[in-house]
């Protein structure tokens, strides 16, 4: 093992240049279907949180979508958008997209109709009421499918290199191709780390977000 990590270390160095290129287009192929994700997907899992039958459909055709792999999504993305960079994100995007959106109408679903009632009886026109009470409340729930949504695009971006879309996983396809683990582990190494620094970073932010009567309480 020890021989592997040297070699695969050796093999960073002298391609560095393309390491560097593949960890930027690896970032930006998680930046963007995260950032189309967080958009489309927190408005609707408010939406969904708001109307039993909105949630019905929301939920069921999300969650359909998680059965289908990553890999047939991208494929599928081929024929209509080509080997490029689009039909990574397209694929990507759908991949984010169900943990974002139940996690937000989760969120909103589960605060007590009693903490709107107290502050509609304060005189809070709506808007307030989301944005002082109920967002603050729902965040910890929102982070928490974020920081799955997160990691989840981190490790499937190693897909988009069958599409000739580049990041980490062209190392890994690479490595596969040539039987050489020491360049699997180029890429796949950097995967584990930005995953896990992901899961810890997130994982922070969501203790932080929470009353400090919870963070008490599971501290």
């Amino acid at each position: 093992m020890l021989p592997t990590l040297q070699n695969a270390y050796q093999y960073a160095l002298d391609n560095s240049d393309r390491l560097i290129t593949a960890l930027q287009q690896h970032l930006l192929l998680v930046a963007v279907p995260l950032a189309i994700g967080l958009l489309v997907g927190l408005p609707l899992g408010l939406w969904s949180a708001r109307s039993r039958v909105v949630s019905t459909v929301m939920l069921n055709s999300f969650n359909a979508l998680r059965v289908i792999p990553s890999l047939a999504v991208l494929f599928l993305a081929v024929p209509v958008l080509g080997l490029s960079f689009s039909s990574a994100v397209l694929a990507l995007t759908l991949l984010v997209m169900p943990p974002i959106l139940i996690s937000t109408d989760v969120a909103f679903r589960n605060i007590s109709p009693a903490i709107r009632e107290a502050a509609t009886g304060m005189g809070m026109p709506p808007g307030d009421i989301l944005k002082t009470v109920e967002i603050p409340l729902a965040l910890p729930v929102i982070i928490a499918g974020i920081k799955t949504a997160t990691v989840e695009v981190i490790a499937s971006a190693t897909l988009a290199a069958f599409v000739g879309a580049g990041g980490l996983g062209a190392f890994i396809v690479l490595g596969f191709a040539a039987y050489d683990p020491a360049i699997l582990l180029v890429g796949a190494v950097p995967v584990a780390l930005l995953a896990l620094l992901a899961e810890l970073s997130l994982s922070a932010v969501q203790r932080a977000a929470q009353a400090p009567g919870v963070r008490s309480a599971q501290g």
